[in-house]
């Protein structure tokens, strides 16, 4: 299924992430592409949605898909993610969290992002897209996005 992740950076190098309201979990913003969506499209609602703030996208970091971007949810189905990484900026709005799918916003340095609970999806799209170091031991079927 197509997806975007959004990397929204800020002047002084940090990251905005969103929490998962229903893991309490720390992860990028993002989700799947609508139908008939062109991908920056859906990154631009996609952080609407998920973080109250209006983006520009700046570059395309990395593409990403395999079996460690597969996802069971909950309610048993099954999904495996081919992922567009997307830098970018905020043009406008203030981070704030959307209270159904998101509990919390926040700004974070690169060298503090390992000691976030982040989803393990999160864990290894940063990786792959080069934001911070591939965990030991991981790939396979994850729980959260």
């Amino acid at each position: 299924m197509p997806a975007v992740a959004v990397l929204p950076w800020d002047e002084s190098g940090r990251l905005l992430l969103v929490r998962e309201a229903q893991t309490g979990l720390w992860q990028t913003i993002g989700g799947s592409v609508e139908p008939d969506e062109a991908p920056l499209e859906a990154a631009v609602r996609e952080a609407e949605e998920e973080a109250g703030v209006r983006v520009l996208v700046t570059r395309i970091r990395a593409v990403v898909g395999g079996p460690q971007f597969r996802l069971t949810y909950p309610n048993g189905d099954l999904v495996s993610y081919v992922s567009m990484v997307l830098d970018a900026r905020v043009t406008a709005g203030q981070p704030r969290h959307d209270g159904e799918e998101t509990s919390a916003t926040g700004w974070f340095a690169l060298e503090h992002l390992r000691t976030l609970e982040l989803t393990p999806f999160t864990v290894e799209l940063l990786a792959a897209a080069e934001v911070m170091a591939a965990p030991a031991g991981t790939g396979g079927e994850q729980p959260s996005r």
